[in-house]
């Protein structure tokens, strides 16, 4: 029996127990976890700046063509690889017009269309050459392969790195990071790491902790090993303990197809896989048993409250009464837990009202600065020419700022559910799952910068400006030079009128020059502005969807609290006034209850126990040709 059957077992011996005493709300627990029992995958997204050999990366992984490479930016839809057999190629399309596919990647929307493709197109759907800009609006394409690297539940998403890490596309790729087990960083050795990408590292960290650096192309550059030492000094500033790999996809490649063990070897992905097998799939699997044993334990031990309130009472009649007006005071302590305005209602809404000042706070405060940075671009020259450039910049900073609030306010959810969870008396209480840092799509309503003149002025404009200047000039000092016998055009008349000509060219200069810096910056008002209104918006929104789920979560842990005091009144009370005959009968069933739900409760204890070290004839071993099995 696998691990999973396993765990399985355990939980439907739970429903099972649960279903006699009539428990939905516990029913409806065990069924949840089962579900997500079901459920084996362990995403890994690879991500980086683009051309970084992200898609080899993969491709190197699996020993098969499934992301297209391409000299130019080549993914443009989110790239799944997952174990199946035969293999195939599916792509996600959204069923309704206008949803964001970020999202629906993220969140597992069922109302996506799966539409089976050659795995030789592939190409077509997924790249920028076939799907520029993801034209056909496709969620992301599934690979199913028959590698025993994916056979454990792996799952590794090819993320497209269009635009760099300091655009917009970095919002994207942060919104499918929350639902990922780990996040595989990618870049070359042709330099360290540069500071969007290090920008991204750190917002990485506090969404996915558990993030693995790959330095690719080793091959290309002989300086590899200084490029990785510069790496790891980033990355102890970053956080301790990252690690970092460096790898040749080429040169696994090329092992792959002469089966080179030892050309493997020096491809440096042996380490990597080990990696993802022990330290990503195998703690996944421990964080599994983990959250199936606290199911268990919790669900236990309501059954056992009430069993054991009733064993009690049927044994031991005398001391009923006492037991039966300590649990009536215990009912009364979570009926007020449940109805009223508890302390933990209050720490919820008093949180999320302090969360949301400090969100649009520290929102505006991000923003502001980049207006007055660029404001300061503009005063110093023209914005004209440039302005192209500028907008371009201003875009991927305000995502940059935005990214930064979206994975703070998430941080200070998780901190205020932590806050609210105080307030239950058990000792370890689930806190509800929160996707507040997925921050895909919220740019979308905000529309583009719009033109600014470029300022250049075209000769004949020039020599109108000089002649409408110079025409008074020439005017003044013909007729005052006509006192004196000359021409009303002579020599200094004419001299005169192009002085007079070239100052006013050069005030018609920098009054068209200020006209234009005034109307840039209003423009860049107009433009953060929109982003703090629309952003802010939905960040608000975001933040009540919180606050009721937080709600509902907590108020559910405190119904089954009540419900579980409520059954052992009413099973006391009933065990009280029960004939002889009757209450050894059913001392007898609560016996044999009690035992199985020791017994599984014994169990769980036992599922947070780390598993025995597998011996080394038992585990995955590499074959000669584990190049080519990946």
């Amino acid at each position: 029996m696998t691990e999973s059957e396993r765990l399985a077992a355990l939980i439907d011996q739970g429903i099972e127990l649960v279903g006699a005493g009539e428990r939905s709300d516990l029913r409806r627990r065990l069924e949840q976890s089962r579900r997500r029992l079901l459920d084996p995958s362990v995403r890994v997204i690879v991500v980086g700046e683009f051309k970084q050999g992200k898609s080899q990366l993969i491709n190197a992984l699996v020993n098969a063509p499934v992301c297209p490479v391409d000299d130019d930016i080549a993914t443009s839809v989110p790239t799944v690889v997952k174990h199946g057999d035969p293999a195939s190629a599916v792509v996600l399309v959204p069923k309704e017009a206008g949803q964001d596919p970020a999202a629906e990647l993220s969140t597992g929307d069922p109302q996506l269309e799966r539409r089976e493709i050659n795995l030789d197109e592939l190409a077509a759907y997924v790249s920028e050459a076939g799907n520029p800009g993801n034209a056909r609006n496709l969620a992301a394409a599934e690979v199913s392969l028959p590698r025993r690297l994916l056979s454990g539940g792996l799952s590794i998403v090819d993320s497209p790195g269009v635009g760099g890490l300091g655009s917009t596309h970095t919002l994207t790729t942060l919104t499918a990071l929350p639902s990922a087990h780990a996040v595989v960083f990618v870049s070359d050795a042709s330099q360290e790491y540069t500071e969007p990408e290090m920008r991204f590292l750190r917002q990485a960290m506090r969404v996915c902790p558990n993030v693995l650096c790959v330095l690719s192309k080793t091959d290309l550059y002989p300086s590899w090993r200084q490029v990785a030492g510069l790496d790891r000094q980033h990355l102890a500033d970053v956080g301790p303990g990252i690690p970092l790999l460096p790898v040749s996809s080429e040169l696994r490649l090329q092992a792959a197809l002469l089966h080179d063990q030892e050309l493997n070897e020096e491809s440096g992905f042996p380490e990597l896989i080990s990696y993802l097998r022990d330290n990503i799939v195998g703690k996944a699997a421990a964080i599994q048993r983990r959250s199936v044993s606290q199911d268990l334990l919790s669900v236990t031990e309501h059954l056992r409250l009430s069993l054991q309130a009733e064993l009690a009472a049927l044994e031991n009649p005398e001391g009923t009464p006492h037991m039966i007006a300590e649990l009536q005071s215990a009912k009364q302590e979570a009926d007020a837990l449940r109805k009223r305005s508890a302390r933990w209602q209050t720490t919820l809404n008093d949180g999320i009202g302090d969360l949301i000042a400090d969100m649009e706070y520290d929102l505006r405060d991000r923003l502001r600065r980049i207006q007055r940075e660029a404001e300061a671009a503009i005063d110093q020259g023209d914005p004209g020419p440039a302005w192209e450039q500028f907008s371009k910049w201003l875009e991927q900073s305000a995502a940059a700022a935005i990214s930064d609030t979206f994975v703070w306010t998430s941080e200070r959810a998780q901190w205020l559910a932590g806050r609210v969870a105080e307030h239950f008396s058990q000792d370890e209480v689930a806190l509800p799952l929160m996707q507040v840092a997925d921050s895909g799509g919220v740019l979308d309503p905000v529309g583009d910068m719009p033109t600014l003149e470029d300022g250049r002025m075209a000769p004949v404009q020039k020599v109108l400006i000089g002649m409408r200047g110079s025409y008074g000039g020439v005017l003044m000092f013909g007729l005052l030079t006509g006192i004196f016998g000359l021409a009303l055009i002579n020599p200094l008349s004419v001299g005169a009128g192009l002085l007079l000509g070239r100052k006013a060219y050069r005030e018609e200069k920098e009054a068209r020059l200020k006209r234009r810096q005034a109307e840039a910056k209003a423009l860049v008002r107009k433009q953060v502005d929109d982003v703090v209104f629309q952003v802010g918006k939905q960040l608000k929104d975001r933040l009540r969807l919180v606050q009721r789920a937080t709600r509902d979560h907590f108020t559910d842990l405190a119904d089954e609290h009540h419900r579980s005091l409520t059954d052992s009144v009413a099973a006391a009370q009933k065990a009280a006034a029960g004939y002889a005959v009757e209450r050894d009968l059913r001392i007898r069933e609560i016996r044999a209850r009690l035992k199985k739900v020791d017994a599984l409760n014994q169990a769980a204890v036992v599922l947070q126990q780390p598993p025995a070290t597998q011996p080394a004839d038992e585990g995955p071993r590499p074959r000669a040709a584990a190049v080519r099995a990946g």
